[in-house]
Parts: structure tokens; C-alpha cells; sequence
């Protein structure tokens, strides 16, 4: 059984999950003409990644609190997506963190080959299945954060800390111009590991955040390669961000 068999077949699993809220063992089997206990290994990996939850002779979708409907995203947000998706390239090794304006980014991997993915969200990973060029989806686990909506805790930062990454791509709550970018969550150590296992970190945040001061400093500059952020950033601020060392990059909105 190839790679693509594998993750096509667990595609389809995880959307008759979603769709029907419970499957068997014996139907999948029956259906996507396998052995149960390929089913029940493929159930497995899918419970690991946080997809769904295994029962008795089956599975189920996950509980509406954790998986609720996405709104669509903003005009700014898809623009800010797009341009760190510019710069992805074939086969590189990426982390997504959670967060509406990273989980913009999928669509915009359609083209690239080769990608391996690793995230912390399960919004993240469900987009990253339905793409057609089938990234390598690696997910952190640990302790479900419903305040974040993503994997945190010990379990997903030893998981984060057996790889090495070309680029974190993360968001933020606010930019402190001065320190660096600031959350409301007190969870960032899962955030600083990730950071120390990407080569470049890549910062996607709307310009309405920047100037945003939260008390609790998540990245500092020095962690940091790159700002993404929408054309209406002001100069100045722009300027000071940049006289950090950080490459600013102002995506085009058409609204």
C-alpha cells in the first residue's frame, strides 16, 4: 500500500466521520476493500492526530465544542495568507500554528509538493486533508486548549522538540513594536518551542493588532524573521519594526 493510498483512504474516513458523526470498522472495511486491522491502524493515527475518537467497532466525530463551523475569512486575512505562502517552497518542512489567519495559508498550498506540515489545530489539519497535492500532516497532541483551540502542554512540546522545520508560521494577538508579539493566552511555552525547532519564524498578523499591547510577550524580536502583515500598516510603525532586524512585508488588500 503506497503513501497516497494510505492518506486518501484516511481522507475518506475522516470525512464519513465528520459527515455521519459515527462509522464501523466492518462497513470501512467492507468498503474501501481492506483488512479491519488496517482500518483500525488508520483509526488510530486519526485519533493520535486529535481528527476523531475511536469507540468500540468504530469511530466518532469529534464533540461540537471542539469542532464548530469556521467563518470565511476576511479579504485581509487571505491576502496576508497568500503572501506567506509565497514563501513556501516545494518539499519544505513547515509549522502552522493555530489561529484564523494561519488556517488561511491552506488553500494557498495547493500547488506545493512534497510539503511536510506540522500543527498544533485541528482546523488546521482538517484543511490540510482536503488539499489534493497530500501534504505529510504531523500533529502535536497533547492537552486540548478549548481557549486557543489547539494541542498545548508537555506532550506537544516533546513532539515539536524530535523534529527540525525550515519556517514556524504564527499568528498573533497584538504587536508590541518595542518587545515583540504579545498574547492573551498565559500557554506560550508550546510557542517558543516551536520557534526553537524552525529555522525562520514567520509572524501573520493584521496591521489593526500592531501597536497592540497584551501583557504577556509571546515571541521577542529576536526570535523572529519575518512580519506578514496588510497595507495598512502605518510607516512608522513599519520602521520600528524593521530597525528590529525583521523583514516587513505589507501585503496588497482588494476589498
Amino acid at each position: 500500500m503506497t503513501k497516497r493510498n494510505t492518506q486518501q483512504r484516511r481522507h475518506t474516513i475522516l470525512s464519513q466521520v465528520n459527515e455521519l458523526g459515527e462509522v464501523s470498522v466492518e462497513a470501512l472495511a467492507e468498503q474501501l476493500q481492506t483488512s479491519e486491522v488496517t482500518i483500525r491502524k488508520d483509526l488510530a493515527s486519526l485519533e493520535q492526530s486529535g481528527l476523531l475518537l475511536r469507540r468500540y467497532g468504530g469511530a466518532i466525530s469529534l464533540p461540537s465544542e471542539i469542532v464548530a463551523s469556521e467563518p470565511r475569512d476576511s479579504a485581509r486575512k487571505v491576502a496576508i495568507a497568500k503572501a506567506a505562502a509565497n514563501l513556501i517552497k516545494d518539499h519544505h518542512r513547515i509549522i502552522i500554528d493555530s489561529g484564523r489567519t494561519t488556517a488561511a495559508m491552506i488553500p494557498e498550498l495547493a500547488t506545493k509538493r512534497g510539503l511536510v506540515v506540522m500543527t498544533n489545530a485541528i482546523n488546521v489539519a482538517s484543511r490540510l486533508l482536503a488539499l489534493e497535492n497530500e501534504p505529510t500532516l504531523l500533529m502535536t497532541g497533547g492537552t486540548w486548549d478549548p481557549h486557543s483551540e489547539s494541542f498545548q502542554g508537555q506532550v506537544a512540546e516533546q513532539v515539536l522538540r524530535s523534529y527540525d522545520f525550515d519556517t514556524l508560521f504564527i499568528g498573533a494577538d497584538g504587536i508590541d513594536v518595542a518587545r515583540g508579539t504579545t498574547t492573551f493566552n498565559e500557554l506560550i511555552g508550546l510557542s517558543q518551542v516551536m520557534a526553537e525547532a524552525a529555522r525562520d519564524v514567520v509572524v501573520l498578523v493584521e496591521s489593526e493588532k500592531i501597536g497592540r499591547r497584551i501583557p504577556n510577550l509571546e515571541l521577542p524580536w529576536q526570535r523572529v524573521s519575518t512580519l506578514i502583515t496588510d497595507n495598512n500598516l502605518a510607516a512608522n510603525l513599519r520602521q520600528e519594526i524593521e530597525a528590529h532586524g525583521i523583514t516587513v512585508i505589507c501585503a496588497e488588500v482588494n476589498e
